[in-house]
């Protein structure tokens, strides 16, 4: 009897299997873009395990983000209350760069034609100031109809304060049209800013049909191969959420698989001690980091689709890890622009033809094909033995570059590298120094298939004194879906001022209403309220500003003499983050509910101990480009074979079957007993700072 998690990728579909005696497997396989449900097949057969087996199944997919990124899903109308037709066409002032001449605004994901209006009103209050009028619903319908529509949402004007024209709309429209997906905005969220809940509606409402009908396809594949336990998918709040749950709000899978990957991140510093982490993942298309503070993983549901630096982007109003993502991993290609200036990424080789070492089609150097080239990869340990690399065409590629830039094949992969390891900087960068954090505070834990290839580098480049790549780190973000709970989070707009006498009481009995909601849906799929956990959060500002600040609030009866401590936690935290704070008025603008369903999931164990000897790890010498340190002959260590507490020292590289570790002179690396390697970038007593 095992516990699976599978993790698709843009590259590869990761697999990690808990077996009965504890012992951990992993797999990897090629992602099949055009049915990624038959990835999951592929990894999980070539495992060499059958789904009849599985007493846990945790499952984290890309499917939504690309969907959407790629614009690949449904046809989606949209319903909303009379005067609103325009919402997401008129979008935020927010523009990121306000002096472009030729700004274009994001496109709306639905068409004016298909966005029609109803008559009735709710105020802010939740009070109906004009009925709902829902007479030329049928008429509405039909035109959809017409228009091959497979996908509506419905958003209503203050529907977060009173949701019951939204409900009643989204109730017929299922009466007339059964076979139409249909979302209201309701379902996904109960926060306020209309233009943001439109576009989550809608957002949530375009990828349904596709989401339903691959959670669909894979899970029946699983359970014609005999699966009978109940499948989850991890979601972007560092949480689990069944199936049934997944298909009725899609869009809450959006940052599924980095969200796994942060999370393990979490678990692991409070396993080895460090509560202050940087998480980064490098994959095969991506790199993506989070911050980790006092343990704790940050989310926002201030989620932008597609923002960069010169183009709003698209709100989604659900809880997502807080991460930078930037397209720069081991297949992004390498080019020449009209000024011949050279560039890695964002463009990726992908699955499909990958890099050109992969043999199978692809022509444009990448990163990990100048990583090859540097001697940093093993050619004939690639992907853990199971790929010869071609070095000829890897040469060709480079040679090609190397001819327009008129330098040297080795100089041409030294930059690659160093042009993907300086994207990757800046990406740790917003995430901490452009948040008030010094990355010199924290420790970088990196997985990933590239993240050990660059670690060290970058940890020494800002001044990070140790680095953690864990053990299993090219398939960490699927081990992280194993160590997660089933979590689901209730927001609730509804302005409480601070200082009013029934303030306390108000409190109580929001709270109070959203865990009554939270143990009726669990106990509706069979969760016994006894399992069932809470935090509670408030988001709190000075009154009439326009944003908030988030803050943890005690569980049970809040009761009026804790309502000056309350105030003071909100002050220090909001200094904290803005570096001053205000004499004025405080009001609670959003409760927020966290509920946790505790299900059967790892516990990680440290490794047994053994009398290998570091010695035996050995598979011998090579000469390898450390970059800015120059070219040496290095140590290489077969990662199979080292355990806990060996200790050696850079120039090194460990070849383990997922990835390559890339250990720098004059770093030291220790084993801890959890199968960690935990490298010291500078000498103890040294500083990088």
């Amino acid at each position: 009897m095992i516990r699976v998690a599978t993790d698709i990728g843009g590259t590869f579909t990761d697999l990690v299997c808990v077996h009965a005696d504890g012992t951990v497997s992993t797999a990897k396989s090629h992602t099949t873009p055009q049915q990624f449900e038959q990835g999951v097949m592929d990894v999980i057969k070539g495992a060499g395990l059958t789904p009849s087996e599985f007493i846990s199944f945790v499952h984290g997919t890309t499917i939504v983000i690309n969907a959407i990124t790629e614009r690949k899903g449904s046809k989606t109308a949209l319903i909303t209350s009379e005067g609103f037709r325009d919402v997401l066409e008129i979008g935020r002032g927010n523009r990121p760069d306000y002096f472009n001449l030729e700004y274009q605004k994001p496109k709306p994901f639905v068409t004016r034609f298909l966005r029609r209006e109803v008559p009735g009103r709710i105020n802010y209050k939740g009070e109906e100031t004009k009925a709902l009028d829902l007479s030329d619903l049928p008429a509405i319908l039909d035109d959809f109809r017409a228009e091959g529509v497979e996908a509506i949402a419905v958003c209503l004007i203050n529907s977060y304060a009173n949701s019951a024209h939204e409900e009643a709309t989204v109730q017929r429209i299922r009466e007339l049209w059964p076979e139409v997906a249909v979302v209201g905005s309701y379902q996904i969220t109960r926060e306020w800013r209309e233009y943001e809940r439109t576009s989550t509606a809608v957002l949530s409402a375009y990828v349904q049909p596709i989401a339903h009908r691959y959670l669909d396809n894979l899970t029946g594949r699983l359970r014609e191969e005999g699966m009978t336990c109940t499948p989850y998918i991890m979601q972007s709040n560092c949480g689990v959420d069944t199936v049934h749950n997944a298909r009725q709000i899609p869009i809450t899978m959006i940052e599924s698989g980095p969200a796994s990957g942060v999370w393990g991140a979490a678990i692991l510093g409070r396993l080895i001690g460090e509560s202050e982490v940087i998480a980064l993942d490098i994959g095969g298309t991506t790199a993506k980091c989070g911050l980790i503070t006092g343990g704790e993983v940050t989310l926002n549901t201030n989620y932008m689709v597609e923002q960069t630096e010169v183009f709003a982007g698209y709100p989604v109003m659900v809880p997502v890890v807080d991460l930078v993502e930037i397209g720069q991993g081991g297949g992004s290609i390498a080019w020449i622009d009209e000024f011949n200036r050279l560039h890695v990424g964002p463009q990726s080789a992908g699955a499909d033809p990958g890099p050109v070492s992969y043999g199978i089609g692809g022509t444009e150097a990448t990163t990990t094909d100048a990583n090859l080239a540097l001697g940093r990869i093993n050619p004939n340990y690639f992907c853990g033995g199971t790929i010869v690399a071609d070095m000829d065409g890897v040469n060709k590629a480079l040679d090609k570059l190397a001819r327009q830039l008129h330098i040297s094949r080795q100089e041409t992969a030294r930059g690659i590298i160093r042009l993907a390891n300086n994207n990757m900087v800046n990406a740790i960068k917003l995430i901490s120094v452009n948040r008030g954090h010094d990355p010199r505070d924290f420790t970088l834990i990196a997985f990933g298939g590239g993240g050990g290839m660059h670690a060290c580098t970058l940890a020494k480049e800002l001044g990070i004194k140790k680095v953690v790549i864990p053990h299993l780190s090219g398939v960490f973000s699927a081990w992280g879906m194993l160590l997660s709970d089933l979590r689901r989070d209730y927001l609730q707009t509804q302005i409480v001022e601070f200082n009013s006498p029934e303030a306390a009481q108000q409190m109580s009995d929001v709270f109070a209403a959203l865990e009554e909601q939270a143990y009726a849906e669990f106990e509706a799929e069979g969760i016994d309220r006894s399992r069932v956990s809470f935090m509670r959060y408030g988001r709190f500002r000075y009154q009439n500003q326009e944003h908030s600040t988030e803050i943890d609030l005690p569980n049970g009866p809040i009761t009026p003499d804790m309502m000056d401590a309350i105030s003071e936690h909100f002050h220090v935290n909001y200094e904290r983050e803005y570096t001053y704070r205000l004499d004025a008025p405080i009001e609670l603008v959003t409760y927020h509910l966290i509920a946790i369903a505790e299900v059967d999931k790892l516990k990680p164990q440290p490794l047994p101990p053994t009398n290998a000897r570091l010695e035996d790890a050995i598979k011998g010498q090579r000469q390898v480009d450390f970059l800015e340190e120059g070219v040496h002959d290095a140590t290489i260590y077969d990662g199979a074979a080292l355990y806990p507490g060996m200790q050696f020292e850079g120039p090194a590289v460990v070849e383990e079957a997922e990835t390559t570790i890339v250990i720098p002179p004059a770093m030291s690396c220790e084993i801890d007993e959890y199968g960690n390697y935990q490298i010291l970038t500078a000498p103890q007593g040294g500083s990088n700072a």
